[in-house]
């Protein structure tokens, strides 16, 4: 699926008017800097480095995080050859609050948080006739978030900003334009541009490619 910041900032039917209000005090105590600090699994020595530019309503998203990274992780991260780095490309203002709310968490609950969201898209994402935030806010509260700091984060707009500027980024930079959208780094690759949700089969071949 295709996005862009105008479409992004845009959309009525997605608009969330809290969003437009200051920024007032970080969840948890938790600073901008360290919301917006790089989220990652994977060693800092490795070889080759993934980064995944993702939104958290795109359903290719979800399958590639539920069906095919945990095998990528056994085999590529966890032996040491890749890091995998996430960002937020957030595909409309549901998603975009989303990632608000998960980077406003501790970054140990981050992960475990970004894969409860991708496994219940149908209950918050597109379900009808439901308060997207307050399907959001119920998760959250699982994660040990409550609704004082809910609230926060979704109307930090600091942080809004500084999502949206990271998707900018990844639109001029690396020419992102969907998601899920990859940029591998290696010995033998620099700003490799992969489109779509990567098997674990194709993910080794890249990596073996450009492994070095």
């Amino acid at each position: 699926m295709l996005i862009s910041r105008r479409l992004l900032l845009t959309l009525p039917a997605l608009t969330l008017p809290a969003l437009a209000m200051p920024a007032i005090a970080r969840a948890d105590g938790i600073s901008l800097k360290d919301s917006m600090a790089e989220r990652s699994i994977g060693s800092a020595d490795a070889k080759v480095v993934a980064t995944e530019w993702f939104s958290l309503t795109c359903p290719h998203c979800a399958h590639y995080a539920l069906e095919f990274l945990p095998q990528i992780q056994k085999e590529q991260v966890d032996t040491g050859r890749v890091r995998i780095v996430f960002r937020d490309f957030p595909l409309d203002q549901i998603a975009l609050a989303a990632a608000m709310v998960v980077r406003s968490l501790p970054a140990d609950r981050y992960l475990p948080f970004m894969e409860a969201l991708f496994a219940s898209q149908d209950r918050w994402a597109f379900a009808r006739d439901v308060n997207h935030l307050d399907e959001i806010a119920k998760m959250a509260a699982l994660a040990g978030m409550p609704r004082s700091a809910f609230d926060a984060a979704v109307n930090n707009a600091d942080l809004r900003a500084a999502i949206v500027a990271g998707m900018d980024d990844a639109i001029k930079t690396f020419k992102i334009d969907s998601t899920p959208s990859f940029i591998f780094d290696g010995p033998k690759a620099k700003n490799r541009l992969e489109v779509g949700s990567q098997t674990p089969e194709t993910f080794a071949r890249i990596v073996n490619e450009i492994y070095g």
